[in-house]
């Protein structure tokens, strides 16, 4: 079947000739004129002389000396408008956002040719209606009705204020185009005005052919007639019977626009034959897919092309994305033998990696920054480092990164971040650097030059690379930056951080990168809009649901609808109206049509286009239904058993020492147990430097509570009811232990004798840890005189067992808190392990209770497994329990231990363990029949069976759960 522009490339050979240099084609976009010059060529079949192919875009402009200006500064010269004459000290970071939306409102007023102040009438006083006869009776009833409402006695709070700014927006209107003409600039609908008002326009060229228009603006009615009086204007619309409404036809806006236009133009519709708008009756296979997500729908594309001989035929078959966030998806989905392919949306500038960089950046300058000090939040600095980009900064990144994790540096300091140039820039603090400062508040100029400079080192340090996306994005980015850059040094934008955040983001996501290839060659892939003027045979309609097309368009504007309908502004109606145009448009000489909707009310209302079900009804065709279906059922993912295999084993056989943390990790996950001390995967760190999480926080307890008691205990350990009273009467003594310890464990400071810069929630932790170490002291001065024998002891035993196959010795054991001796003669020693987190709910009842999975979380088995541990090493210790004293476990759980009669020793059964020694047999048993089980090859490393551990495991992802 022909396409449009065939028809017409023959109609003007036909009428014109072979020599066209003095006719100019124009289009509503740039992209038909390449199909259309290849159409020239071969429907001409010898050389053409070509024609001039512009946009209609492009004729305004050409015929005015305003250029149209960058929308940023628009918003910039509309807010002094709006400051001048509504009395308001509005600041430019809380106008822009509807000052875009106030700028839409005048351009479609000057688009449409409506009288501005007419528009902005006082809706106050209804006697302001009284000369309208210029309006037609339907007009005035329009507006009679919505102005009563702003005449009731009782106007709300919303109204007042909107018609406080509406009774000012007239003289805006006058100020801002008066201010963009003296600077020679205009935003397009005034343009376009100027253009159309002004009668001694001359037009170069002998003929100007329109091809392929639909809805007009008044503007553009006005320039066409002009030409068309001239005898320099000829016309070419797309459209068949469809479009043209009748009686037996449901009423289509679409074909109300086609009326209008022969309405205007007459005498154009007989330059076609009948052929061209009685499509309706052509054969096509029609088909509605139903697919559950996008992603299937992308996967589908490339059966469809394998099919019907879709791929070979090139730049006749389409798959058109009614959502064009499905491009990446559908790039990696296409067939490895498609051959040329033409993407005409171009790749979005915030789907590439420098637009995260950049907002990592952003982010890393804003927020990274302790304070006023010159460190910087870990978090911040770690998502600049690990950014795949950082590879084209410096080769010292990763080390960077391993040197911050091993030592957990939460708050590095800038030297130590700057280890080359690059490092340096990227690092430095742009409100005291000479290249960047300003002023001596951080400017949004440095911080845009600043992040030019960054981007400018990524680019220098691309160019070898063989991906061409990275180098065009790049670029990309900087013009980014370079724009909003200039308008902020000429002093038009002048926005807080906040709203300069808000336009990068804005200008990213409206930025795309261009493909390079031949448009007219290949599978087209392309949006909506780039349709327009196009045929094929073959056509894929991707994500049709209602809300994508028509898109979803949203009405908002501060003119009501009623007076938009009035003066003949654009509506909501037009909007849907042009989707309806578009979405025929596509179908209409297509013979080969496949339909797909995501049928998921997750993200939307999940129901097909209003105008699949329009043509279901309307449509002489038969219409086959079919679903779109993953080839696999989802199913519960369950962790599979690691078997110990021999390189398992040799990792097992090359441990020689192992603490009881690990043991209570193996007991509490096996498969936990292998990730860890097996594979070494080790746990994520928690970067979130404004929080603590409970290792950092028991172990600033801890730390404190060593150096306090190491003070304490002095030379012979004894420590009596003044020593504590010395801490307990001066609370800047545990203060300033605990800000050293803080300094130490957390901001890694050199300077730890000062006290560090706390934010909000460390502030509240450091006074939970202070009242701790002060209740901690408390109790201990109530069995004053103690002894301490050890703080954070290292406490080892070698345990000899059977694995299965052969015996095996290894060395078990850790770091105890604090070994005491208490009573009234010395005369029974304390394995104490403080704890900080919450008491067991339930009592441990038995030994095997202590070495049971069950009892980990609800009695902490866990922790009476480790500190029993550490009291049996302690008996067989010549160094201090060489004359056979009593060994007693303690568990001090500070949160708990204001309670009435505290007692922190352990009890099985509710009975106190007074000496560890009568557990010391059953637990050895208990102990080797583990480690037995952890080093036999014959035993697989198996899940937990508790699946409420999984939700809180690092390494849930690994098991897929």
């Amino acid at each position: 079947m022909k396409s449009f522009l065939e028809y017409v490339s023959e109609d003007i050979i036909n009428k014109f000739g072979y020599d066209m240099s003095r006719t100019a084609v124009v289009f509503p976009n740039k992209r038909a004129a390449l199909f259309m010059n290849e159409c020239l060529v071969r429907i001409a079949d010898k050389p053409v002389w070509s024609p001039v192919y512009i946009t209609i875009s492009d004729l305004f402009c050409k015929h005015s000396n305003l250029t149209v200006a960058d929308p940023i500064k628009l918003i910039c010269e509309l807010h002094k408008s709006f400051i001048k004459y509504s009395g308001t000290n509005e600041s430019l970071d809380h106008f822009y956002g509807w000052g875009q939306l106030l700028l839409s409102d005048f351009d479609d007023i000057d688009k449409n040719m409506a009288d501005a102040h007419k528009v902005f009438a006082n809706l106050k006083n209804i006697h302001e209606l009284d000369d309208i006869s210029y309006l037609t009776e339907e007009q005035k009833d329009i507006l009679k009705r919505f102005f009563i409402n702003f005449n009731d006695n009782s106007q709300t709070e919303l109204k007042k204020r909107f018609l406080s700014l509406w009774q000012h927006f007239g003289n805006i209107y006058d100020d801002f185009n008066n201010r963009l003409i003296n600077m020679g600039i205009a935003y397009e609908g005034a343009l376009y005005r100027r253009v159309a008002t002004d009668d001694n326009q001359s037009y170069e060229y002998d003929r100007y052919i329109f091809v392929g228009f639909n809805m007009l603006h008044k503007v553009e009615r006005i320039m066409f007639d002009r030409l068309k009086k001239q005898g320099k204007a000829f016309f070419y619309w797309d459209f068949d019977k469809y479009y043209m409404p009748r009686k037996d036809i449901a009423y289509n806006e679409a074909g109300h626009y086609i009326s209008q236009y022969l309405k205007y133009f007459p005498n154009e519709l007989d330059c076609f034959d009948s052929e061209i708008y009685d499509n309706l009756s052509k054969k096509k296979n029609i088909k509605y897919i139903n697919a559950s997500t996008e992603t299937i729908q992308a996967r589908y594309v490339s059966d469809w092309l394998r099919t019907d001989g879709r791929m070979t035929d090139g730049a006749r078959t389409a798959v058109i994305m009614c959502d064009e966030n499905m491009l990446q998806s559908i790039l990696y989905s296409l067939p490895p033998e498609i051959g040329n392919a033409n993407i005409t949306t171009g790749y979005p500038l915030a789907l590439s990696p420098v637009a995260s960089f950049v907002m990592h950046l952003l982010e890393l300058q804003l927020n990274g920054h302790k304070g006023n000090s010159d460190r910087f939040y870990l978090k911040y600095v770690l998502r600049v480092l690990k950014h795949p980009y950082i590879c084209f900064i410096s080769d010292k990144a990763e080390e960077l990164v391993t040197q911050l994790s091993t030592h957990k540096i939460y708050y590095p300091q800038r030297n130590m971040l700057s280890k080359d140039e690059n490092l340096k820039t990227m690092f430095c603090d742009i409100n005291i650097s000479e290249k960047y400062n300003q002023s001596s508040a951080l400017s949004n100029l440095c911080l845009l030059k600043w992040m030019m400079d960054i981007i400018s080192i990524v680019g220098m340090n691309c160019k070898e690379s063989t991906d061409v996306l990275i180098k065009e994005s790049v670029f990309r980015m900087y013009t980014v930056l370079s724009r909003l850059a200039a308008l902020t040094e000429s002093g038009d934008l002048s926005v807080d951080t906040n709203t300069l955040r808000r336009l990068i983001k804005q200008l990213i996501d409206s930025t795309s990168i261009p493909f390079h290839g031949e448009p007219a060659v290949g599978v087209q892939i392309m949006g909506i809009l780039e349709t327009r003027n196009l045929d094929f045979d073959h056509v894929l309609l991707l994500s049709c649901n209602d809300g994508k097309m028509p898109k979803g368009v949203n009405d908002a504007s501060f003119i009501p609808y009623s007076i938009r309908k009035a003066y003949g502004l654009t509506t909501i109606d037009n909007k849907i109206s042009i989707y309806s145009y578009y979405f025929h448009s596509i179908i209409q000489r297509a013979t080969d049509i496949t339909m797909i909707y995501n049928s998921s009310a997750e993200n939307g209302r999940g129901e097909m286009s209003r105008f699949m079900l329009q043509l279901m009804i309307e449509s002489p065709h038969k219409i086959v239904c079919e679903n779109l279906q993953a080839g696999c059922t989802s199913a519960q993912s369950v962790p599979n058993c690691i078997d110990k295999s021999d390189a398992v084993m040799n990792v097992l056989d090359g441990i020689q020492r192992i603490s009881p943390s690990a043991i209570n990790q193996y007991k509490r996950c096996q498969l936990q147990f292998f990730y860890n001390h097996i594979a070494k995967i080790k746990e994520p760190d928690n970067v979130d430097d404004d929080t603590m999480d409970n290792r950092i926080f028991g172990n600033i307890f801890h730390k404190t509570a060593f150096y306090i008691y190491n003070d304490m205990a002095g030379h012979d350990g004894l420590i009596r009811s003044d020593d504590i009273d010395r801490f307990l009467k001066d609370p800047k003594i545990v203060e300033s232990v605990v800000d050293k310890v803080f300094n130490e464990e957390l901001f890694k400071s050199d300077c730890i004798q000062s006290a560090p810069e706390y934010n909000g929630l460390q502030l509240i932790n450091r006074e939970v840890i202070i009242g701790y170490i002060r209740q901690l002291m408390k109790l201990d001065r109530e069995m004053t005189p103690f002894k301490i024998l050890g703080l954070e002891t290292p406490a080892y035993t070698n345990v000899c067992f059977s694995t299965g196959h052969g015996q095996r010795n290894i060395e078990i054991g850790g770091i105890i808190d604090r070994i005491d001796l208490t009573g009234n003669d010395l005369e029974k020693i304390r394995i104490v392990d403080y704890k900080t987190g919450r008491q067991p709910i339930k009592k441990i009842n038995s030994l095997e209770e202590v070495f049971s999975s069950d009892s980990i979380e609800d009695k902490h088995g866990d922790y009476f497994f480790q500190v029993m541990l550490y009291s049996l090493i302690i008996t067989t210790s010549q160094e201090y329990c060489r004359s056979g004293k009593k060994v007693s476990p303690a568990l001090f759980f500070i949160r708990h231990s204001m309670q009435d009669g505290y007692d922190p020793i352990l009890a099985i059964a509710d009975e106190p363990i007074d000496d560890i020694r009568k557990y010391g047999k059953d637990f050895t048993e208990n102990l080797k029949h583990i480690l037995s089980e952890i080093f036999d090859p014959r035993i697989a490393f198996v899940p937990t069976d508790n699946k409420m551990r999984c939700l809180s495991c690092p390494y849930r992802s690994i098991c897929r759960i």
